[in-house]
């Protein structure tokens, strides 16, 4: 095998084929990078076995082939030459370091030992037939409105990524940890095959939403327990996460006694100043007032903070104890230049929405008041 290609055209993709299996250091063929190259093309596999990367980027064939190599010390190399063109070459005739990387403007070469390509894992696959299109921006709107909201706690494990369904005519992801919920759903999609619902790892959501441009659509397929992305010149996979989702429409307030509509911005800085003097509870509470809201810091050794902003509140004098980072996530994402939050009473779930609403919405349990 011999090809030749521009560094900066294969770094960014063994950057990413890294980011997959960065949690393997051992010299397996897991830790390797698969590289195929023919008819002007080359094509890099990485996978965990869980999730899978592919991609393929234009070079100058000398000879085709394919191989594997150790994708950590590959990228060390790519990173460490100046841009320019790169001359790969598989040497089949000798054993151990047999894979040779050299820089056609220094006087250098590099030789990796590599495992044959066979020995690679074969990356799963589902029918054509089984993809539908959706835009690429709505995609990265579905992630960016749920991903933060997964839960961390590994016996809660279907808990640990986002769920995925179509039902009454839209597409649906949701998020939640058990404090909180993140909710948006897309109607103008058609041709969407019936699935059940799924829950997909946040891992490869992350990497969709870096890769894709926001331009044209992606291809997903939902199979019984892979899901598939394929756009521009990228194919990945993902093994799903296998449990039951919690039922999140109960969770759903039906409707909310009291509401008030606050400047985005104003509260996002509001929030960061005043979290800087909370500890480890994370609490904070929001003291409502016909047109005034008061966030202060629980008071602790170090001190405490408050400041007041303006808002348009006409009911009753209230005061909510919530997690203040439930409220600066949600804030970092609505599209908005103000936020309509709802509430019944101190006690009871709020909800978050966009003005005027939109698709998504967050809903946020309060704390205990101390």
């Amino acid at each position: 095998m011999k090809f030749t290609v521009e560094r900066d055209v294969i770094i960014r993709e063994i950057q990413v084929a890294q980011e997959i299996i960065a949690s393997r250091s051992n010299m397996s063929i897991l830790s390797n990078v698969l590289l195929e190259a023919d008819n002007g093309n080359l094509t890099i596999r990485a996978t965990d076995l869980k999730v899978s990367f592919e991609t393929t980027v234009p070079v100058s064939t000398g000879e085709a082939g394919r191989t594997t190599v150790f994708c950590d010390k590959l990228l060390g190399i790519l990173r460490s030459v100046p841009a320019g063109e790169i001359e790969f070459e598989q040497n089949p005739e000798t054993t151990g370091e047999n894979f040779i990387i050299r820089p056609t403007f220094k006087r250098i070469d590099f030789r990796l030992r590599s495992i044959p390509a066979d020995k690679f894992p074969e990356i799963q696959t589902v029918a054509p037939a089984s993809y539908f299109e959706l835009p690429q921006k709505q995609l990265i709107e579905m992630v960016s409105q749920t991903i933060f909201a997964v839960s961390n706690d590994e016996t809660r494990f279907f808990m640990n990524g986002v769920y995925f369904e179509y039902a009454e005519d839209q597409l649906v992801m949701v998020a939640t940890d058990g404090r909180r919920l993140s909710f948006i759903g897309e109607k103008e999609i058609s041709n969407v095959p019936e699935f059940a619902g799924v829950i997909i790892p946040p891992k490869v959501l992350a990497l969709v939403k870096k890769l894709a441009t926001g331009e044209g659509s992606v291809s997903v397929a939902v199979a019984d327990k892979h899901i598939f992305f394929r756009f521009e010149n990228y194919q990945i996979s993902s093994a799903l996460i296998d449990g039951q989702f919690p039922n999140y429409r109960k969770v759903i307030p039906e409707n909310q006694e009291h509401s008030f509509l606050v400047a985005k911005d104003e509260l996002e800085e509001a929030l960061k100043r005043v979290s800087l003097l909370v500890e480890k509870s994370r609490r904070i509470y929001v003291e409502l007032q016909p047109n005034l809201m008061t966030l202060t810091s629980e008071e602790s050794e170090i001190g405490r903070a408050r400041e007041e902003i303006t808002c348009d509140f006409d009911g009753p004098e209230t005061n909510i104890a919530l997690n203040y980072l439930y409220l600066v996530e949600p804030l970092r994402v609505v599209d908005s230049d103000t936020i309509r939050v709802e509430f019944t009473d101190p006690g009871k779930a709020i909800t978050l929405h966009s003005e005027p609403a939109s698709n998504y919405f967050h809903i946020v349990m309060p704390m205990q008041i101390q």
